[in-house]
């Protein structure tokens, strides 16, 4: 183990998890990032045949992911006759979240100084912000395959992409006659139909007494948001968030990504609904981050900064308190458009451990 892990042998210890070897190809091998590159040829690339990839990255590594992709990235060019576009981008220290003690007082180093600690994926929605594309598709590093296995993926992938371009349409569709002018009972009951059979939005009491006008202002707010469409696979003893509906501070009842954290246990009501619940979060989502006129949304207006984070971690031995952001897919998309989709288990092949490793989905055969 020391020859895998120290410097007395190949130093993986030090490495963050996308420039680790994954799979073995006969004599060759690929590391995470590898695969998402060879992913990112089947589904990602363009008529202009263009692959566009962002990589999120903690600062100290950001040489080395930049050294590595010149490494390899011109042989997967010439393989898959594509041209990579790759951008990277570090957590901003601004998110960082200030530590407490075990009795919720500031935490103070030895140095006497505040403790900050990142604040958690949460605080990636403003690099995500800070991408200029209309469409987005959000992955882990670690959720990748050997190619034999790739297809499933890649063709949900593209379901996904579909699916949110179909909604694209018909929400852009609804926005551009509602901003034409007064509409009528019959457009007004079209936009309700769509609310409640495809975005399963429940329409309230306070909602039926309102004018025609005032309905229309209502939907125009709930449709002129980002929108997700998000592959959810059967729970299988993964740890993690899944799909749940959710009533906010506002009585607004809407689909949301909750993470178990986030769920009171001691609440025997909100502990069945976990254990009755059928699908998990694999974090497989393709989001449209543009408007009707297509000006960029600035996302972090849509956070539910409510649905943040407290951690126990450590610190120079002592235990601490830590503040996490509203999860990237979870408060931190909380107020976008929603819709999941059923995906198969086979697209959700993640490496948490490093015995995942062993499981048929990593172990190359002749």
């Amino acid at each position: 183990m020391q020859h895998l892990l120290t410097e007395k042998g190949l130093n993986y210890g030090k490495y963050p998890k996308g420039l680790l070897p994954f799979h073995c190809y006969g004599e060759a091998s690929r590391t995470a990032l590898e695969e998402h590159l060879v992913e990112a040829a089947y589904y990602a690339s363009e008529n202009d045949d263009i692959a566009r990839l962002h990589f999120t990255v903690s600062a100290e590594h950001l040489e080395a992911f930049k050294n590595h992709c010149q490494q390899v990235v011109p042989a997967y060019e010439k393989q898959f006759e594509v041209k990579y576009e790759i951008g990277f981008s570090t957590q901003n220290p601004s998110t960082d979240t200030l530590a407490f003690t075990a009795n919720n007082k500031p935490f103070r180093g030895k140095d006497k100084k505040l403790v900050f600690r990142p604040g958690g994926h949460g605080s990636l929605i403003e690099n995500l912000n800070n991408i200029d594309a209309d469409i987005v598709v959000i992955k882990n590093i670690d959720n990748v395959m050997l190619d034999r296995y790739k297809r499933d993926t890649t063709v949900f992938k593209k379901l996904l992409i579909c699916f949110l371009r179909c909604l694209e349409k018909r929400v852009f569709e609804y926005l551009e006659m509602f901003d034409a002018g007064a509409c009528s009972q019959e457009d007004i009951t079209k936009v309700e139909v769509f609310f409640q059979k495809i975005l399963f939005i429940n329409l309230d009491k306070a909602y039926q007494r309102k004018s025609l006008s005032a309905k229309q202002k209502y939907l125009y707010r709930f449709l002129n948001r980002p929108m997700r469409v998000c592959g959810m696979v059967y729970r299988e003893d993964e740890p993690g968030g899944g799909p749940f509906w959710v009533r906010n501070s506002k009585g607004e009842v809407s689909l949301q990504i909750v993470e178990t954290s986030e769920i009171n246990l001691a609440d025997p009501k909100q502990e069945r609904h976990l254990k009755r619940s059928f699908f998990f979060n694999p974090v497989d989502a393709a989001c449209f981050i543009k408007n009707h006129r297509g000006e960029a949304f600035h996302l972090p207006d849509y956070v539910d900064h409510s649905r943040y984070f407290v951690s126990e971690k450590s610190h120079e031995g002592k235990v601490l308190k830590a503040i996490e952001n509203p999860g990237l897919w979870n408060g931190g998309m909380s107020d976008w458009i929603t819709v999941f989709i059923a995906v198969p288990t086979s697209t959700f092949t993640p490496v948490k451990a490093v015995n995942d490793l062993l499981r048929g989905e990593h172990v190359w055969e002749k």
